[in-house]
């Protein structure tokens, strides 16, 4: 959804109508997870994707009577067995998919959301998703009060409870309740979307690896901060891509990201330095987070070296066992920027708990689940 946001906003500041398709369940190997948004415009123009190309086709025409009635509704793809040409995800997941109109009048609160997302404060949109009366009743969440309403007090304070627990997380997915929001039973689902602030990539070292690191980096989603004590080589001119450049010795900026509360369990640490008087006091430091990936760049002969010099600095070997080094996937790389694509790889594949082998040789699923350190990753 983030990425479809400047469209909509505009859209939304037109006065024109327009409908949003949202993933909000999957079955099986689904190509696209909850939340994954498709957006019609009036005058038919189309912006994201709920499936991959698999379905697009016929959600744009129930948005588009969508945006005529004014009503939404909910419509389930999979593959049908008696037409394998009917419409449906050829890859035989299941999705469900929410399509719901957005004006002035629909979504007055959408401008409020959109603000939020875009400056990174957490917000949870609670949607009734049970075909009946109560579709697309709407509950916003946020860290000092609630607006709007499912239509029972006794719901809305479940959802309340679920949605302030999720935005914790940074999970995204439908619950489901009495009609007076009991627990344990299912007469009401209730879509929640948690939108939670970019997860964090901290990349330590000013070095040429870092700006195609650093690009990487971006293009997943995550906010990027690059961090060099060398003030010649940490600028804005070379990191064009980064959220924020900052001079500073790494190990006492990632101490005091720490105090900030910045560094959670989705955080990404790359420390490219491979020079020990930097790396080895910043990995003391980074192994005692709860970063959820956690690289070192360098050859083996650095990686051996730098081992030793934590164990001597008192580093566990269960910390150890966390450091990814040398960082990156095994995939020849040479230049930066195919050792950046190696080391999201291994990002990808540690965020997934995937094998990083070629799906070729691989049985099963090929759209893994998101490891728990990774909910809410873009």
């Amino acid at each position: 959804m983030r990425d479809l946001l400047p469209h909509l906003r505009q859209w939304y500041a037109d006065g024109a109508p327009f409908a949003v398709a949202t993933v909000i369940d999957t079955f099986r190997s689904a190509p696209r997870q909850p939340g994954a948004a498709m957006a019609v415009s009036g005058d038919g123009l189309v912006v994201g994707s709920v499936s991959g190309g698999c379905v697009e086709g016929d959600v744009y025409e129930v948005a588009r009577e969508v945006i005529k009635t004014g009503l939404p509704t909910v419509r389930r793809y999979g593959v049908s067995d008696d037409d394998v040409f009917a419409v449906g995800l050829t890859c035989g997941g299941v999705i469900e998919v929410l399509v719901q109109p957005v004006d002035l009048a629909a979504f007055t609160e959408f401008d409020a959301i959109a603000d939020a997302v875009d400056s990174g404060r957490p917000v949870a949109v609670a949607t009734v998703v049970t075909t009946g009366e109560r579709l697309g009743q709407r509950l916003i969440v946020w860290p000092d009060g609630v607006t709007g309403s499912l239509g029972d007090s006794g719901l809305d304070a479940a959802v309340v409870e679920d949605a302030v627990a999720m935005l914790d997380q940074g999970a995204t997915a439908i619950r489901y309740y009495g009609a007076q929001g009991e627990c344990q039973r299912a007469e009401i689902a209730v879509f929640v979307q948690a939108f939670t602030p970019p997860p964090r990539m901290f990349v330590f070292g000013a070095i040429d690896f870092a700006a195609a690191v650093a690009r990487a980096g971006k293009f997943l989603g995550y906010h990027v901060t690059v961090c060099d004590a060398r003030r010649v080589f940490a600028t804005r001119q070379r990191f064009p891509e980064a959220d924020e450049v900052v001079v500073c010795w790494p190990h006492r900026f990632l101490a005091e990201a720490l105090e900030q509360g910045v560094v959670d369990r989705r955080s990404v640490l790359c420390v490219l330095t491979h020079d020990p008087k930097f790396d080895v006091p910043l990995l003391e430091v980074a192994l005692r987070t709860d970063a959820g990936y956690i690289g070192a760049m360098g050859s083996r002969r650095t990686h051996e070296d730098r081992l030793s010099r934590l164990r001597a600095a008192g580093v566990t070997d269960a910390e150890l066992a966390r450091l990814s080094s040398p960082t990156g996937l095994d995939l020849g790389a040479r230049t930066p920027e195919e050792t950046a694509i190696s080391i999201a790889a291994e990002i990808i594949a540690a965020r997934s708990s995937a094998s990083g082998q070629r799906l070729s040789t691989t049985t099963g699923r090929i759209h893994g689940e998101p490891a728990g350190w990774a909910a809410g990753v873009a």
